[in-house]
C-alpha cells in the first residue's frame, strides 16, 4: 500500500505575489496587482498621483 502524504496547500515557497501599485517600465504604465494578478494598468498621464509620488514609484517599484 502507498503512504498518505499531506500537503500544506498554504505553504508558499518562492516569492510573494505581487500586490499594490508598480511601474512597467516595458509598456511605460502603471499597473496594479491584487494577489499576484493584474488588476489594471493606466498611463503615467492618467495616473491621479501627484509627481513625486509617481517618481517614488518608478524608482522604489519598478518591474
Amino acid at each position: 500500500m502507498n503512504d498518505v502524504v499531506q500537503l500544506d496547500l498554504f505553504d508558499i515557497k518562492g516569492p510573494k505575489p505581487l500586490n499594490g501599485m508598480y511601474y512597467e517600465k516595458r509598456t511605460n504604465k502603471f499597473v496594479s496587482y491584487v494577489r499576484g494578478r493584474r488588476h489594471f494598468e493606466v498611463t503615467p498621464s492618467r495616473c491621479l498621483g501627484d509627481e513625486a509620488w509617481k517618481e517614488r514609484i518608478k524608482k522604489e517599484r519598478g518591474i
